[in-house]
């Protein structure tokens, strides 16, 4: 499998733009107040897109043999998932008031950017980690 190193990390990307991209988009029609926020067709693609994601996650951390809760950058990118989906929760469907999703869409795209600058650095403190050190 690793041999495939390249291109299963190219499909981990695009399946991060992908997601990222589809999350922003559904988060505009939930501004908008549009029925389509969660139409089916939006949510299956979602569905498989992340599993996609997942997949190629899970597929690098063998070849790699980084663990998430043993490299602090892959914990902490585990962490702020979890963070990222309940926020996504809250703002795409669970959200109570109009105020509660809009936050919880404006704190998701920025937990989503957090993650992203913390796999491209590599360092737990992402876009941070320049001013630490």
């Amino acid at each position: 499998m690793a041999i495939y190193y390249l291109q299963i990390k190219w499909v981990h990307i695009w399946a991060v733009i992908l997601s990222g991209s589809l999350f922003a988009l559904r988060g505009l029609l939930m501004l908008a107040r549009s029925r389509l926020t969660n139409h089916a067709a939006l949510r299956y693609l979602s569905y498989a897109i992340d599993t996609t994601l997942l997949t190629a996650a899970l597929m690098l951390v063998t070849i790699l043999h980084q663990y998430p809760f043993v490299q602090a950058w892959l914990t902490v990118k585990v962490l702020l998932l979890v963070a990222y989906i309940v926020l996504g929760t809250l703002a795409l469907k669970r959200g109570r008031t109009r105020g509660v999703q809009v936050a919880c869409y404006v704190a998701a795209l920025a937990v989503f950017a957090f993650i992203a600058s913390v796999a491209r650095a590599h360092n737990p403190w992402g876009v941070f980690a320049p001013l630490l050190s």
